[in-house]
């Protein structure tokens, strides 16, 4: 059976719809999360699943994507004019690379996990958070670090190849004080999130 034009116009807006736009104050992770409560859902799986604090993999994620759903980098073009791929397969809203995703789901067995999805790539950070302490040694808590490891891979980060890169660096710093911000801000809001769905109905 044929679709008519109305009706895969109506196709494509539903697919539209199901994408969860980015949030309205990505600055403060409070208004993130009660803005999205499936986004904290996942997050405190992640924190369960992974050790991973809350606010590191959200910190990493906004510099990573803005939280867009289909960030991938910038097309490259020849001459100026003639696209010929982008700089790399980074996907998502962690902007997972497909070798890395492709590692992440078959350890994990999770073959039904997308990089479009927030639970599953906030997961997938937390995966790769974990491995990035036990491979390196590096903190879970340890914003700045973590994300050196996160750009670089973690031969990259064994072998100091940030140190090559000053502006990187920066952006760690940033990604940093990001986290920290959102950590003090989730202090202040933690208990409230926490709180169960029939509570905040009758008293939220």
């Amino acid at each position: 059976m044929k679709m008519n034009k109305l009706g895969l116009v109506g196709l494509a807006l539903l697919l539209t719809g199901c994408a969860t736009p980015p949030p309205k104050d990505p600055e403060n992770l409070c208004n993130i999360f009660k803005e999205n409560r499936s986004w904290y859902k996942a997050a405190k799986n992640t924190e369960q699943k992974w050790g991973v604090p809350v606010h590191v993999p959200m910190a990493m994620m906004y510099q990573e994507s803005s939280f867009r759903h289909n960030a991938r980098p910038p097309m490259r073009y020849f001459l100026g004019f003639i696209p010929y791929g982008r700089a790399s397969t980074a996907y998502g809203y962690a902007q997972a690379k497909t070798m890395t995703w492709d590692d992440y789901v078959r350890e994990n067995n999770r073959s039904w996990a997308r990089r479009s999805n927030f639970a599953d790539a906030h997961d997938f950070m937390g995966w790769f958070i974990y491995k990035s302490h036990q491979v390196n040694g590096v903190s879970k808590w340890d914003a700045y670090g973590q994300y050196l490891n996160y750009h670089e891979g973690w031969g990259g980060y064994r072998n100091k190849s940030y140190n090559a890169k000053p502006w990187l660096i920066q952006v760690s710093r940033r990604v940093d004080d990001r986290s920290k911000r959102y950590a003090a801000q989730y202090r202040q809001c933690q208990k409230d999130l926490d709180r169960s769905w029939l509570w905040r109905l009758f008293f939220g």
